[in-house]
């Protein structure tokens, strides 16, 4: 078969991550755009399907709820990268550092003195209404008062070539084994090209997480585990691989214990004391004692002995509220209120329907608008108003009416794309970008990221539950 060309390769008013609006090649992707060239079609698909094969052994699997056509998918990879420039990225480290210092900064004064809340930054109701809010929390002082130790942001960069915060994840950020085993395999698959593009490394993120853990204990040598809802959970994978990569036991609740006050793990040896709880459950099922009554997936008796300092939980309780979709739009005025400076990276104009004006506007026009459910997450409780139907428009008016605190509207943004192996041909794909940030004594952007890509064509919606894949995010060490 003939060699890979983008001949025909369309660009049609999106901001295009490797071809400017002449179709010229950016400079960082020319390199890799000379080798790709060389390569024959059949070669390329050789590749993809190795690719997918190498996922499947991996056990590079997700769950999907309510899915009934099978329990387990792979998060497909597509083998053309995802390139950034050494500037760009060493800009957005330096905007998503200043994020989560500002962000920290707001958890930490909701929870104790509300000094934003009384100098009316942002609404205390807004605030307090979230239901990411823990009263629970109150008081808190967690170690180096540090609520987010693990967060992915995501980020969009739209048709004026800009990055842009889409919104944050400051509870239970997931992604980032695929953002590592993506690499291994694209390392084989590309291996040449790897190295003369002089990629910036991420293997080392399990050495810096494991790190970041131990840092927050004064144990010596603290146990850390991975406290997971178990293998039906759809980023079973992820915890498994997290806990085998630092060499931390696996955990589901039932196999925790607490005792006076300290939380202890059940071994064929007896109990073993625990330090560090790296948890993948969400507040609500982490302690049935405190919050849901219900939950089978926690430990009764874990929070308690968290407030006694017992045990350290990351990331935080009750850091959620600043995952909430409302607050996200006060996030730059937070930024200079804590830090005395403007936003590097910027938001994307939000709507508020709590807030009777917003309301109006976003009813008005909602066939124009991206709709979102102030709590909601992986693409769930989503409308996009320009390829909705007239009648789910009219379904999202009587939500908004009901409940308007639980929704936020945003103007649809043509996120940028990048070119895709779709059968035999190269098509342009809609992706987004989520790097994962470490907080303890210090804060480490890992020089990487998570892309995900909307496999599905003229499609804005990434999320893996919606039928999205991923990218390998290759930053380059280069200014």
């Amino acid at each position: 078969m003939s060699k890979i060309n983008f001949n025909d390769y369309t660009i049609k008013g999106f901001y295009d991550e490797m071809f400017n609006d002449t179709h010229d090649v950016r400079p960082s992707y020319e390199l890799f755009k000379k080798r790709l060239e060389k390569v024959s079609w059949n070669k390329l698909n050789f590749l993809q399907h190795s690719t997918d094969r190498a996922q499947l052994s991996l056990g590079m699997t997700f769950n999907v709820y309510n899915d009934n056509q099978g329990v387990e998918r792979i998060l497909h990879l597509d083998i053309i990268p995802r390139i950034v420039s050494g500037a760009d990225w060493d800009y957005l480290s330096k905007g998503l550092k200043q994020r989560i210092v500002a962000l920290n900064l707001f958890i930490n004064d909701i929870y104790n003195d509300q000094k934003v809340l009384k100098d009316k930054i942002i609404p205390k109701e807004l605030v307090l209404s979230s239901a990411s809010y823990l009263k629970e929390c109150i008081g808190l002082k967690p170690p180096e008062n540090v609520w987010s130790h693990i967060s992915g942001t995501d980020l969009i960069r739209g048709g004026d070539g800009k990055f842009y915060v889409l919104e944050d994840n400051l509870r239970c950020p997931s992604g980032v084994s695929y953002m590592l085993e993506n690499r291994e395999i694209l390392k084989r698959t590309f291996p040449e090209m790897f190295e003369q593009l002089n990629v910036r490394p991420v293997h080392d993120y399990s050495h810096y997480l494991r790190d970041m853990l131990e840092s927050l204990t004064k144990v010596s040598k603290p146990s850390i585990v991975v406290l997971t809802p178990g293998i039906y959970n759809s980023a079973y994978f992820e915890h498994a691989y997290l806990a085998q990569q630092m060499g931390a036991e696996l955990v589901e609740g039932g196999d925790l214990v607490v005792k006076d006050d300290f939380v202890y793990m059940m071994t064929t040896y007896g109990l073993q004391k625990v330090d560090v709880i790296y948890r993948r459950v969400d507040d609500e099922f982490i302690d049935p004692l405190v919050f849901n009554k219900d939950s089978l997936l926690g430990t009764p008796g874990l929070f308690g002995a968290y407030l006694k300092g017992n045990v350290v939980l990351v990331n935080a309780p009750g850091a959620g509220v600043a995952d909430d979709k409302a607050v996200y739009a006060y996030i730059p005025r937070l930024i200079k209120y804590y830090l005395g400076e403007e936003a590097l990276i910027p938001n994307i104009k939000t709507y508020i329907c709590a807030e009777e004006q917003d309301c109006k506007y976003v009813i008005d026009n909602i066939a124009e608008l991206v709709v979102k459910q102030t709590d909601g997450s992986g693409g769930y409780g989503m409308l996009i108003g320009p390829h909705a139907t007239k009648t789910e428009q009219d379904e999202f008016v009587k939500k908004i009416k009901n409940n308007p605190r639980n929704y936020i509207a945003q103007p649809m943004i043509n996120l940028s794309r990048v070119p895709t192996l779709c059968d035999n041909s190269i098509e342009g794909r809609h992706v987004d970008l989520r790097p994962y940030i470490l907080y303890g004594k210090d804060i480490k952007v890992i020089p990487g990221a998570l892309t995900r890509v909307a496999l599905k064509k003229g499609s804005l919606v990434v999320n893996s539950s919606q039928g999205g894949g991923s990218k390998d995010t290759w930053v380059l060490d280069n200014k």
